[in-house]
């Protein structure tokens, strides 16, 4: 079953640009993953950067958790964060027409 994740990033003052180009930079090496579906960053309002991830399984999310494209990631991030990350896993919940009720 597909799994769903939201991560928000916590951009220390003065370096939104800059976490956004290091998310940037590592992006490409989790899309080639397998079991990687979306791994898309958003630009929220309040200031903070939303990664929305879906994935083929938790057993490939773990895998991509634990993975050498995450340690990048993170060692691209560092110096750019205010707070630590706000990771949540979800499971879809189906609903309506499939191209618009499901990620």
């Amino acid at each position: 079953m597909p799994v769903i994740v939201t991560a928000v990033f916590h951009p220390l003052e003065g370096h939104h640009g800059d976490l956004i180009a290091a998310l940037r930079d590592t992006i490409p090496a989790v899309h080639a993953e397998a079991g990687c579906w979306l791994y898309a960053i958003h630009d929220a309002e309040d200031g903070t950067i939303t990664m929305i991830e879906k994935w083929d399984s938790r057993e490939l999310l773990d895998a991509h958790a634990s993975g050498p494209a995450v340690a990048a990631l993170n060692a691209a991030v560092e110096g750019f964060l205010a707070a630590p990350t706000t990771v949540t896993l979800m499971d879809p919940l189906p609903a309506g027409q499939p191209a618009l009720g499901e990620l």
